[in-house]
């Protein structure tokens, strides 16, 4: 079963869609459920609506939401980034899924896929509301973007102090390309490596394309992300049991790496799945790959939830 919610975030509203095991299951009090936080430049029809109709097929509740400022939730300025509000974004879902009848408010998760695993694990050190944590080719946004820049991640802040004071005089917001629109516009940039080509291939065609999913971020956002570390303090303050799947090809997301970082620096991991032969983006939406993780992560929330 699909329902429609709202979030209330203060001034704002984040739309969501909570996924409920159909049957009996669904009638009874004191479900488990599970806040999904999805990919950066996502919605909630894509990657974590694949997941979270899955988890509900298996008994667990599922909620799923826009983050605010982007897809159809609640915010200006449009497509921003932030990493601490996408944390927050998670509490203020639980603020909610733990009123609804038939929740049980002490058995909610979290499950992280990608930019969102860093989310929900910064999130999970210090609300602990959240009961087991679960990602999915988890990234670390912050290492990611400090990694992108050619001249190092403090020159990047220059360009970006720069650009933020040109854009105050001239009134418009500087947006950048999450990815090249087509497999062309990255081919002439030189971008032909698989993990580029198959993320263009989910979100920018019929596979994954999604009319709330602008594929354009905010450039003041960059500045948050390139001094972020979503692992911070994990090793002090998350004590959740966690449960790490990892894509068996290893590309140039980096996700391979941060989930093993975060394997070995959380006090509580509980489960490590590596999928052989899936690539990162092919965790989104293939169905032997989504369906093998979602397999051991029902079992590990029906376990620690």
């Amino acid at each position: 079963m699909l329902q429609h919610l709202t979030i209330p975030r203060g001034p704002i509203e984040l739309a969501a869609d909570l996924y409920l095991p159909d049957g009996p299951a669904a009638e009874g009090a004191g479900l488990r459920a599970v806040v999904l936080s999805t990919p950066g430049s996502s919605v909630k029809q894509q990657i974590g609506a694949n997941y979270a109709a899955r988890l509900a097929a298996r008994g667990i509740a599922a909620l799923v939401f826009d983050p605010a400022h982007q897809g159809q939730s609640g915010g200006e300025p449009r497509d921003l980034e932030d990493p601490y509000r996408r944390g927050e974004d998670i509490s203020y879902a639980i603020d909610v899924l733990g009123t609804l009848p038939g929740i049980d408010p002490q058995r909610i998760g979290v499950l992280g896929i990608c930019a969102g695993g860093g989310y929900a694990v910064h999130t999970a050190r210090t609300d602990h509301r959240i009961k087991a944590v679960g990602t999915v080719v988890p990234g670390n946004m912050g290492t990611s973007f400090r990694g992108f820049q050619p001249h190092g991640p403090a020159s990047a802040l220059d360009t970006l102090a720069e650009a933020r004071t040109q854009e105050n005089r001239t009134g418009e917001p500087g947006r950048e390309h999450w990815l090249p629109d087509t497999l062309q516009d990255a081919a002439a940039a030189g971008l032909t490596d698989p993990d580029t080509t198959q993320a263009i291939t989910y979100y920018r065609t019929e596979r994954g394309r999604n009319e709330h999913s602008t594929n354009r971020r905010l450039a003041r956002g960059d500045a948050l992300l390139l001094g972020y570390d979503a692992f911070h303090l994990v090793d002090q303050l998350m004590t959740q049991p966690l449960q790490v799947v990892l894509a068996g090809r290893i590309g140039n997301t980096g996700s391979y790496e941060a989930g093993m970082q975060l394997w070995k620096m959380a006090p509580n991991p509980v489960d490590l799945l590596v999928v052989d032969g899936a690539g990162h983006y092919e965790m989104y939406d293939v169905p032997e790959y989504v369906d093998a993780a979602v397999d051991r992560l029902a079992g590990f929330y029906t376990d620690h939830l």
